[in-house]
C-alpha cells in the first residue's frame, strides 16, 4: 500500500492527530472540513452558509494539492448541527457540484468540533478506469 499524505497551507491545519487528506491509488480521502479560514486560523463568522462556503474552499485546496477537483468527488458526507439548515446548505452544495452528482449522506449530529454548524468530508477518485 502506497499511502501519500496530502497537506496544504491553503486549508486549515489538522486540529488533532489526523491528516488533511490521504491518497491511496486513485482515491483521495479528505478529512472532515469545518469553516476555518486557514489564513486567520479561526472559524468564519456568519453561520452555516458562510461556514459551508469556506468548507468548499478548504476541500478544493486539499483536492488540488492531490491533483483533483470537486468533479472527482464520488462521495460526500455532510454533518449538520441542525437539520433545519439542510435547505440552505443544499443550495450552496448545488453551486459546487454538477451532474453526475457524487453520492451523499447528510446527518444531524449533536455537536461538532469548535462548536461549528457544519462539517463536510469527501472521497474523490482521480481515475474511474
Amino acid at each position: 500500500m502506497n499511502k501519500q499524505i496530502i497537506s496544504t497551507p491553503n486549508a486549515p491545519a489538522a486540529v488533532g492527530p489526523y491528516s488533511q487528506g490521504v491518497k491511496i491509488g486513485n482515491f483521495i480521502f479528505c478529512s472532515g472540513q469545518i469553516g476555518i479560514d486557514p489564513e486567520l486560523k479561526k472559524v468564519v463568522d456568519g453561520g452555516v452558509e458562510v461556514q459551508a462556503k469556506q468548507i468548499f474552499k478548504n476541500i478544493k485546496a486539499i483536492l488540488s494539492e492531490a491533483g483533483a477537483t470537486l468533479q472527482h468527488v464520488v462521495k460526500a458526507t455532510v454533518f449538520l448541527k441542525d437539520m433545519a439548515d439542510f435547505k440552505k446548505v443544499n443550495e450552496i452544495y448545488a453551486q459546487h457540484f454538477e451532474a453526475p452528482y457524487p453520492a451523499r449522506s447528510a446527518v444531524a449530529v449533536k455537536e461538532l468540533p469548535l462548536n461549528v454548524d457544519i462539517e463536510i468530508e469527501v472521497i474523490a477518485c482521480i481515475s474511474a478506469d
